[in-house]
């Protein structure tokens, strides 16, 4: 059963990557090689601009279930772009045991 809209079918192989908060995200991250994430950023941004345009087309507050699928495939893009952009490994360099929770999540 596909997760994303028709017109996002080429990103499906990563819907596991379609998570709903972000501890979940980031525990993601954590647990994927970097040649994984640099997959999932190499296919997911070049379509965000798509992806976003995409999703205006609703009522946040009413979003169909593949719509609200991407746009946690988009975050989850957002959660991989400092890995694969600047740090070249999943966690925070130098951060230590540092750790900062979310207690409320974005609406989506």
């Amino acid at each position: 059963m596909p997760k994303l809209p028709a017109e996002f079918a080429d990103l499906e192989k990563f819907s596991d990557w379609c998570l709903p908060t972000e501890a979940e995200r980031y525990a993601k991250r954590l647990d994927s090689t970097m040649a994984q994430m640099q997959e999932l950023y190499d296919a997911t941004m070049p379509r965000l601009e798509d992806a976003c345009a995409f999703g205006d087309k609703f009522p946040l507050d009413d979003l169909p279930e593949d719509v609200r699928s991407l746009i946690h495939l988009m975050q989850s893009l957002v959660m991989v772009s400092f890995p694969v952009e600047v740090w070249k490994q999943p966690r925070v360099p130098d951060s230590g045991a540092a750790w900062a929770e979310l207690y409320v999540e974005p609406v989506v």
